[in-house]
């Protein structure tokens, strides 16, 4: 196996990795109601990095799923899509939450035993 195929591979593991929690970190973050360019920069921002070829089809789906609720603003000079965690988007970013301290908590275990 070569340089390029691991770091394909590894690639492939990183983004399997991260697609469920920035789901979970939308949630999270649209508690507080946001557009999407300034969730893109405050995710980034936390560290969790997203393309926007990633972000604005999640917010779709978030959005058709009922998870996340829009709204228009056109206070200002450009109109801005508004999102925020709906209540049933709420319940699942709590139960997600439980989840992944659960994992956390095992994987740390795992990686603890490991280095003993």
């Amino acid at each position: 196996m070569g340089g390029d195929e691991i770091d394909e591979i590894e690639a492939g593991h990183r983004q399997e990795l991260r697609r469920g929690t920035v789901g979970l970190a939308c949630l999270l973050r649209l508690r507080t109601p946001d557009y999407g360019y300034a969730l893109l920069e405050s995710l980034g921002a936390d560290g969790i990095d997203v393309d926007a070829n990633t972000l604005y089809p999640l917010l779709r789906r978030l959005e058709k799923q009922g998870l996340v609720t829009s709204e228009w603003s056109t206070g200002e000079a450009r109109p801005r899509k508004f999102y925020r965690t709906s209540p049933e988007g709420d319940r699942l970013a709590r139960v997600l939450t439980d989840d992944w301290h659960r994992l956390d908590a095992a994987l740390r275990g795992l990686i603890q035993r490991g280095e003993s």
